[in-house]
């Protein structure tokens, strides 16, 4: 099967990616044995299935009634290729009448088919699932007190055993066990007394009939319903969807029809030697064994479509998880071979198959809300082996049902397609593609292979997708259209009674604008798989649209109003965009794009004034930038330059901007307030630009923390014989800081200017929005509206940039002064060897100095931010030493108290006598060094206490036999086992050492 589904997509599916590897462990609640009905604590989602496009059934078969039939079809089917039957497995259920179920074969499996009895304890991937592009249910996990059928609960939640596939498709299918094994313990006797007979021979509902009585369920309700069941499944084959049509002239279908309601009306006992069973057989066999292809070994009850293709669907059906409806299990690919065995029974075949599965997936996804697009991309593969198949055969009644299934996939398609800007948007627009390829695979296939016309007329000059999307393109954008026409004339009705309201052509011109735009990223690059050109179809249809809406316009203007100057502008502008994007989607046709620019003729706006202010505005912002390029690249950030430690290149670019804006207001243009914001976002732009090259470049905090070593246990038997000497591991540690450490330009005091030199961006965006207002009220196009309008657009980007980056490059100053510069008096000798000779003092006289260059260096509206970020990087570092020092360092009980007098120094030097920070600033940094520390003054033993209950309470009580070995976070705290596994690392002591020996045999070196 997986080799039907090889496809590749166009599209990836990256997201499944983030879905957790770790499988949630849950459990299913079962109904005891005696329950006739299935119930899972699952949430299930509410189902809103298509309308089916088999055909109607008989309304007097409920969806359970069908359930039911289809499961006995498929345990009856799955018997092994001798033709001996399913053994009944008996766990201890009770059979209806009080009696548990004894019978010599239940308690073999010898005979039962081998994937049928397979144990589901495989945690491989399903074949199928991976070649559809499905997702893992395991992966998702599930809610608490919920389990998949397939997690390997036993029967009824009381065994461990692992779950079969029978027993999985039972659970799936919503089967009680009752029931089952019912169901088996007939197939038993059937078997019996015919042995070596087919069951594709046999009518099962006739059968079952025969081998139960009244006595042998739980209640009369139940017994009743079940009776029914199996007549009116007769009566639904062999009279309302035969396999083969009802002669007028044969009495045998009447004959069926009064027994079977005489039945209903009447109960007849069933079971073996019973008159009235014996005269239901007779009309039954009589009406089943007819066969088109004189076969007799065959009997036609379930094989009529459409009852056959229904039940078909209950069974694939039950490839979803049912407790969670858009998931397909992992073991669908042996529950699928199963259920193909069904296919003698119900008359199918694998085009019928891949026909089916199509629908099931497709209305799977439409059902469960539209939400998982995997199932949408899996019918969308599938359905190309529909494709296939199409070609291959000619059969009238494949083509009926062919024809009717991608009819109703089509319709759906089609209703979202013909106005896909209102169907699709950042939300779903992953589902567009499966749901155009669904579309466009179905009218091909209805055209190409059904339609007649086609193959006779068409086939040479009709272009079955291309037409399609053109209609999808055409209608969408033109309904599109519409929207935004009657979404710009409410704008202009609401401000018609302000003081010069922006035209309604204007504002027209910009949301067309931005639809084009949308359109060319977003729907053209899936709409480009089906039609080469369109973005071009797109664009000359706006094209179209707008202009019948200008041409009006031109036709009234007397004169250059300021509105007719913006609504030109505006027009112009569009025009050259939706031109562009045409040109650029026809670069490869065949005439350079010459079709679609006929469909464009020119709008012929006289937008000379729009243009020059265009180019102007452009012409600036593109030199600012390139400014910013030239500049930045000569930039040396030496904090001598000026008195304010700024980089000369940021005040230029200051200045620079400010000769700009006075340039703006100097045009003699009366559109200053529209133009404004477009040239206030491109001086943004340009600044937030130069803070992005500023800093790139400068790495992050992560740049300079080293990779946590692997766990050891300390030397504790030879460190205190040695000289303190350089660790093996210190060289390693250092190459994994940044590889810019050479650069001087990111040395300590050039980070420190480029901090001070964007806080002074940050202080006068202010200044500049302030002269802006000035500057605008001066011009003489200003008005008050223009004010409280909000046209005064201020800075967005820059402030923001300016934030982030000073965050980010006083953290990476921070953890490069802790990490790099002061490595050697920290992770190189802090506690190396006896720790009371090898204290915090010298770290602390580095550190201080680092601290008074960084004070006198950067902006004091800062300083703060800054001072903070190093103590905390100094703590960081201070725990790494403690809980990750590697084998050189060895605590015992009695260094606890040095341990934290150190750590009591090291905030001491940032309090600095109440000059440096505040106190609540320490204390907030400082928790987790606090909470840690007084686990090295706890004794051994209890270390190992807190260990295991820890362990266990984190890994349950399977961690009993043995503690498995926690994985290391780096969020360091007292109740966090890794934590108290390194401080018992780290603890110089026998009772430590022999635990640790004990439990992981931990190496002494690295």
């Amino acid at each position: 099967m997986a080799s039907l589904f090889s496809r590749e997509r166009v599209l990836g599916h990256s997201r499944r990616d983030s879905f957790s590897s770790t499988t949630t462990t849950t459990t299913t609640t079962m109904p005891s044995p005696a329950s006739s009905r299935f119930t899972t604590n699952a949430t299930a989602i509410s189902l809103s299935s298509l309308p089916s496009p088999f055909g109607d059934l008989t309304p007097n078969l409920s969806s359970t009634d069908l359930r039911d039939t289809a499961y006995e079809i498929f345990v009856a089917a799955c018997r092994t290729s001798t033709g001996k039957p399913l053994p009944y497995i008996s766990n201890n259920t009770n059979n209806g009448n009080g009696n548990s179920n004894s019978s010599p074969s239940s308690q073999s499996n010898s005979n039962s088919s081998p994937s049928f009895q397979r144990s589901l304890t495989s945690t491989a991937a399903s074949k199928m699932k991976k070649a559809l592009g499905l997702r893992s249910s395991s992966n998702l996990g599930s809610k608490k007190g919920e389990s998949s059928p397939s997690s390997g609960t036993g029967s009824g939640g009381k065994g461990k055993k692992p779950m079969t596939v029978g027993e999985l498709m039972r659970v799936q299918m919503k089967v009680s066990e009752s029931a089952d094994s019912r169901i088996r313990r007939a197939l038993l006797r059937v078997a019996a007394g015919q042995v070596g007979r087919k069951i594709e021979s046999m009518v099962l509902p006739l059968e079952l009939l025969q081998q139960f009585k009244s006595s042998d369920f739980t209640d009369q309700q139940e017994y009743d319903t079940w009776r029914k069941r199996n007549l009116k499944m007769l009566e639904a084959g062999l009279l309302l969807h035969p396999h083969m049509p009802l002669e007028k002239s044969n009495a045998a279908p009447q004959r069926l029809r009064q027994i079977i309601q005489g039945a209903l009306d009447k109960p007849i006992e069933t079971g073996r030697n019973n008159e009235s069973m014996q005269v239901l057989r007779s009309a039954v066999m009589a009406l089943a064994s007819r066969s088109s292809d004189g076969l007799l070994d065959s009997c036609h009850w379930a094989d009529g479509f459409p009852l056959n293709l229904r039940l078909y669907e209950i069974l694939l059906e039950a490839c979803f998880d049912v407790n969670d409806e858009t998931s397909i299990i992992e073991e669908v690919d042996e529950v699928m071979e199963l259920i193909k065995k069904t296919w003698g029974i119900l008359g199918l075949n694998q085009m019928l198959h891949n026909l089916c599965f199509t629908w099931v997936l497709f209305n799977r996804y439409v059902a469960t809300g539209q939400v998982e697009n995997d199932l949408l991309y899996a019918a969308d593969n599938q359905l190309a082996e529909v494709a296939k198949d199409a070609k291959a055969t000619k059969d009238a009644t494949y083509a009926k049902i062919l024809s009717s299934t991608l009819t109703a996939i089509l319709g759906w398609a089609e209703k979202r397609l013909l106005a896909y800007h209102d169907t699709f948007d950042s939300g779903n627009i992953d589902s567009m593609q499966s749901i155009v390829s669904l579309g466009v695979s179905s009218a091909k296939i209805l055209v190409e292979d059904i339609s007649n016309e086609y193959r006779r007329r068409r086939k040479n000059d009709f272009d079955v997708a291309r037409s399609r999307i053109d209609t999808y393109i055409r209608s969408s954008l033109r309904t599109a259209f519409a929207q935004r026409m009657e979404k710009a004339d409410s704008s202009r009705r609401a401000s018609r009674n302000q003081p010069n309201p922006l035209p309604v052509l204007a504002i027209l011109a910009k949301d067309v604008g931005e639809l084009a735009s949308k359109e060319k990223e977003v729907f053209s690059p899936i709409l480009k798989m089906w039609h080469p050109f369109s973005a071009g179809v797109a664009v000359a249809t706006l094209h179209s649209c707008y202009g019948n809406e200008l041409k009006q316009f031109i036709s009234g203007i007397t004169e250059l109003t300021p509105d007719a100057v913006q609504i030109l502008r505006a027009a112009d502008k569009l025009e050259k965009d939706l031109v562009q994007i045409a040109v650029e989607d026809s670069v490869d046709s065949d005439d350079g794009g010459k079709a679609i620019i006929r469909e464009m003729p020119p709008y012929e706006a006289e937008g000379a004034i729009a243009n020059l202010v265009k180019d102007w505005l452009k012409t600036r912002i593109d030199r600012v930038k390139e400014w910013v390029d030239r500049n930045l690249q000569q930039e040396t950030w030496n904090p001598r330059a000026n008195e304010e430690g700024c980089a000369p290149s940021g005040v230029e670019v200051l200045r620079i901007i400010d000769e700009t804006l006075d340039a703006f207001f100097q045009l003699p243009i009366p559109m200053h307030p529209a133009l404004l914001p477009d040239l206030v976002t491109g001086l943004d732009r340009c600044l937030q630009y130069y803070v992005t090259k500023a800093k790139s470049g400068c790495g992050s905090r992560n740049t300079y923390i080293p990779t946590m070593p692997a766990l050891t246990r300390c030397t504790t038997e030879t460190k205190f014989f040695k000289k303190k000497e350089k660790p093996a591991s210190s060289q390693r540690r250092n190459s994994q800081v940044a590889t810019m450490n050479g650069d001087v330009s990111f040395g300590v005091p050039q980070l420190c200017v480029r901090i001070n030199t964007f806080q002074r961006i940050r202080i006068e965006l202010e200044v500049l929005e302030k002269r802006i207002i000035t500057l605008l009220r001066n011009s003489e196009s200003a008005q008050v509206e223009d004010f409280s309008n909000g046209l005064v657009k201020k800075f967005e980007l820059t402030p923001a940039a300016c934030v982030e980056g000073i965050q980010q490059l006083s953290e990476v100053l921070a953890y490069r002064t802790v990490f790099h510069d002061l490595n050697h008096v920290l992770w190189d000798a802090l506690y190396v060897g006896e720790p009371a000779s090898s204290r915090i003092e010298p770290f602390l006289q580095e550190l201080e100095q680092k601290l008074t260059v960084i004070a006198d260096t950067v902006h004091d509206r800062v300083r703060t931010r800054l001072v903070a970020d190093v103590m905390r990087a100094s703590l960081d570092g201070f725990l790494l030493v403690l809980l990750a020092g590697g084998p050189s360092r060895a605590f015992s009980r009695q260094d606890s108290q040095l341990i934290e007098d150190d750590f009591k120094s090291l905030k001491d030097l940032f309090w600095a006598n109440g000059d440096g920070l505040p106190t609540d600033v320490i204390n907030k940094f400082s928790t987790t060094v606090r909470d840690v520390l007084p686990l090295f003054r706890t004794d051994t033993e209890s270390l190992i206490e807190q260990f295991r209950r820890l362990t266990l309470e984190t890994y349950g009580t399977s961690a009993k036999s043995r503690l498995p070995l926690p994985p290391t976070s780096g969020q360091w705290s007292p109740t966090e086992p890794n934590t108290l596994l390194r401080v018992l690392c780290y603890r110089n002591d026998d009772a430590a050492s022999k635990f640790l020996k004990k439990i992981y045999n931990l190496p002494k070196k690295l």
